[in-house]
């Protein structure tokens, strides 16, 4: 079993399976530290969570054509 990701990094780089994108993640060791929020990702190809500032960036840049 792996380990839950700790709380810790600021910047985590996610890829497509991740999506739809929402902090916190289940990997996150506090996973319930805010309320859930999704954050869009795929138009820009990053995303930050108004909660706790952590910065997503999705691997490969924003997904054309993607709902």
């Amino acid at each position: 079993m792996t380990q839950p990701a700790e709380n810790k990094s600021r910047q985590i780089e996610i890829t497509a399976a991740d999506l739809p994108l929402h902090c916190p993640t289940p990997a996150m060791m506090l996973w319930n530290a805010h309320p859930r929020v999704f954050l869009p990702v795929e138009k820009t190809g990053e995303a930050l969570c108004p909660y706790c500032g952590t910065r997503y960036i999705l691997k490969g840049g924003a997904v054309v054509g993607h709902h």
